[in-house]
């Protein structure tokens, strides 16, 4: 056959597509659509690594830490930063207080000039915020002028909240973690992250489970239509052409379908693309700009997917005798064949199986096998449904008369039932695999903390020159807080630090309530001084307890050079035993009270505040923030978890979750499409129905029937499947299978959940096509 024939006959059927009055647009308009959403995902995925990087390049171009502890020489370049960060109802707010030290000091990307102090810079989002009731709080918090607006270059999605504020008398308080002088934004070091073998599995896999569904449903939309188009073909058959021109014809029309539904995922993507600066998930945000696609990625899916719509049309009608006088289809198909279609997912255990047991200690997984096993297992979802759909449907029979008519219509059509279901099964399989993945290999990436969260959930750390008595009484008065805990501390040593002593010990000073928190005391009065035994990896402290004995406090000046602070032990030192305090440590070296503690030691101790939160009183760590701020702008509260997680792990989580909305989002909105054209095929017999005197409520409980068994038949072999997948990539990693069934009905419930969303979409339609005037011919 040549390629002149190929293309001559391909055309033709792009001409039937287009030229075969209103049924040939409609259909052509269906598939676009069908077609036109899967291609936006896949123009959208293919544009995520590079937002993603995009996000990184504009988060390092802003940095502003030094990653050292020597301190930059102020200069006619240099500029002081102080890291304000903060959180409001959950989201983070990153905040900065600017002191230029000169002419040429650098400005942060985004501003075209340094706010004054007392005013401040705002991101859009901020903006708003603040501008609405629900940021009354906040404003309490930031009590500056808005005079600026912070540029895109200068923030890492559209939602972004971040400001910039001018400031005064910075540099007393540089000391390189929170508040630095820097010459520069951007990374002097950055940052060489190994690779891990399990993030990079976790990575494959996620992109392989969310683009799956999307190659189905463009695999099922270039197949609307197809019992109207047989009949078309049938024609055909009966002016002339032989079975492979008819064939390519066929092929011709989902082709011109498939190109039309470029050019509407085209059009998708680039609305989709506006739109989605609007929005915030899961905390992520991105500019248009950022979605770019790759050019060599773009070029991909445009000669994939008309290539995917040929293959699938040819596949499809392999098995159809299509005759001058009709479609042979018509008559009861033969029984599908079990045996070839477990070989996919059979096949995809095989490949995954030589992994079983590498973990991280043998190296990187092999992407090939991993990538092509977890798609044969998916795919393997795709062959089986229509074997199982057919079995199980083919022995109902009794029941209501909605039901018959439903089972009646699946046995006819089997196939086309479990091709509008293939797509959800295989996003539910591929979740549930996912799900068991994560919480598996969770434990790896999650630490615990140690707090004790029944005595503190928050943290305040006060900054240098801060009274700390001061800052624990606006706190005791603050709405929300319970009970205040205040320490302030250091570290003691045999020798001047500059010396490196060989000798070191904590110092810890707070009232004798506070003290109790962190020691068994014998007793307490202000004024007393203990030595503490039973500290964590505390070695020193007995060697140190000499009354009389001179100890050094570690301090470091702005300048960097190290100031010698000295104390003598007294004469009475008593002794206590360290228990667990807030933080779940235990401490050693000494304890003093107030009372015992010399101004110069006094001033040269870094102090924090514990507090005890009543979680009954709204917005109730909000108003701790604002008292913080109220104190000084630099105090840092923090918020107390039970559990951290790998910062690397976590963005692999948020990601997982953002592209699975997305997925959501596609497969209702394909299945809509899908069972809009299911109803319109069926639209007459609909009619007919009706006008011979069927209730409009049998008929509606028909149509549900036909969507929940495919559903359910689907549901249970993605559970299946899923499972499967799960444990063996748990193998893989080395994890104990553990099957945590809460997830899977989670996983299924979500897909079932939306199913029923679309099909309760579908009602209204339906209901306009169960008329007797839809007989109505020309």
């Amino acid at each position: 056959m040549s390629a002149r024939q190929w293309t001559r006959d391909l055309g033709m059927g792009a001409r039937f597509a287009f030229a075969g009055g209103r049924e040939g647009w409609v259909r052509a308009l269906l598939t676009a659509v069908g077609v036109g959403l899967g291609v936006a995902l896949l123009l959208l995925t293919t544009a995520l690594p590079g937002a993603l990087d995009e996000r990184s390049r504009r988060e390092e171009a802003r940095l502003d830490y030094t990653y050292s502890r020597e301190v930059k020489p102020k200069a006619d370049n240099t500029l002081v930063v102080a890291d304000i960060d903060t959180e409001f109802e959950g989201r983070d707010v990153r905040g900065r207080l600017l002191e230029p030290e000169g002419g040429k000091a650098p400005l942060p990307p985004g501003l075209d000039r340094f706010p004054a102090p007392g005013d401040m810079a705002v991101s859009p989002a901020l903006r708003d915020l603040l501008a609405s009731d629900g940021g009354a709080l906040l404003r309490e918090r930031l009590p500056y002028d808005i005079v600026g607006t912070i540029g895109e270059q200068g923030l890492i999605g559209s939602r972004e909240l971040a400001y910039y504020a001018g400031s005064e008398g910075l540099a007393e308080h540089i000391n390189n973690s929170t508040v630095a002088r820097i010459d520069a934004f951007g990374s002097p070091q950055p940052a060489q992250q190994e690779t891990d073998p399990v993030l990079v599995l976790l990575v494959l896999v996620v992109f392989v489970v969310l683009l799956m569904p999307v190659a189905v449903f463009i695999a099922a939309a270039v197949r609307f239509g197809g019992e109207r188009r047989d009949r078309r073909l049938a024609a055909l058959r009966l002016v002339g052409s032989d079975g492979g021109m008819t064939r390519r014809i066929a092929a011709g029309e989902a082709l011109a379908g498939a190109l039309l539904g470029l050019v509407f995922g085209t059009g998708f993507f680039l609305a989709g693309r506006e739109i989605v600066a609007s929005f915030e998930v899961f905390g992520v945000s991105v500019f248009p700009s950022y979605l770019n696609p790759s050019p060599l990625l773009a070029l991909l899916v445009a000669v994939a997917v008309p290539a995917a719509a040929v293959l699938v049309t040819l596949l499809a009608l392999r098995g159809v005798v299509i005759e001058p006088l009709g479609v042979v289809r018509t008559a009861r198909p033969a029984r599908r064949r079990l045996w070839w279609r477990l070989l996919l997912p059979l096949g995809g255990v095989g490949m995954l199986l030589p992994m079983v047991g590498q973990g991280r200690e043998g190296g990187d997984f092999n992407q090939y096998l991993v990538v092509g096993g977890v798609m044969c297992l998916l795919v393997g979802v795709t062959a089986l449904l229509p074997w199982i759909v057919e079995a199980v449907v083919a022995r109902l029979g009794a029941g209501s008369v909605s039901w018959q008519l439903a089972v009646r219509r699946l046995q006819l059509s089997s196939g086309a039932a479990a091709r509008m279901v293939n797509g959800i099964a295989v996003a539910v399989a591929g979740a549930i695999a996912l799900q068991m993945l994560f919480a598996g290999v969770d434990r790896d990436y999650t630490e615990s903390t140690d707090y004790d969260m029944s005595r503190a959930q928050m943290e305040v750390q006060v900054p240098d020159g801060t009274d700390l008595a001061s800052a624990a009484a606006a706190f005791e008065e603050t709405k929300g807080v319970r009970t205040v805990y205040a320490l302030s501390g250091g570290y003691l040593g045999d020798r001047p630090w500059r010396e490196e002593p060989e000798l070191a010990a904590e110092l810890t000073v707070g009232d004798c309530a506070t003290l109790r928190e962190v020691a068994k005391l014998p007793s307490c009065e202000d004024g007393d001084v203990f030595a503490v035994r039973g500290g964590e990896y505390d070695t020193d402290t007995p060697a140190l307890s000499k009354p009389g004995r001179q100890l050094y406090l570690e301090t470091t000046a702005a300048d960097g050079t190290a100031e010698d602070v000295v104390w003598t032990l007294p004469e009475e030192l008593k002794r206590a035993d360290s228990v667990d305090d807030p933080t779940g440590t235990k401490r050693g070296g000494f304890l003093m009270t107030p009372g015992a503690v010399p101004p110069a030691v006094a001033k040269a101790l870094a102090a924090s505040v514990y507090l005890a939160i009543d979680d009954s009183v709204p917005y109730a760590r909000e108003h701790v923030r604002n008292a913080a701020a109220a104190i000084d702008p630099m105090a840092q509260p923090m918020v107390w978890y039970a559990t951290e997680r790998s910062e690397r792990y976590d963005s692999i989580r948020t990601g997982l979750f953002v592209g699975a909305t997305a997925v959501l989002v596609l497969i209702g909105a394909s299945l809509l499409v899908s069972q809009l054209e299911q109803l319109r095929e069926r639209r007459k017999l609909l009619s007919a129905l009706v006008a011979f005197g069927t209730r409009r409520r049998t008929l509606s409980l028909s149509v549900l029937w036909q969507t929940a068994i495919p559903i359910g038949l689907g549901l249970l072999l993605a559970s299946v499947v899923g499972t499967t997948l799960g444990a063996v990539l748990l193998r893989m990693t080395s994890t104990p299978v553990d099957v945590h069934w809460t997830s899977v009905v989670q996983m299924t419930g979500a897909g079932a959940g939306v199913v029923l969303v679309v099909t309760l979409l579908s009602l209204p339609p339906l209901l306009r096509l169960m008329r007797p005037d839809g007989l109505r011919t020309e």
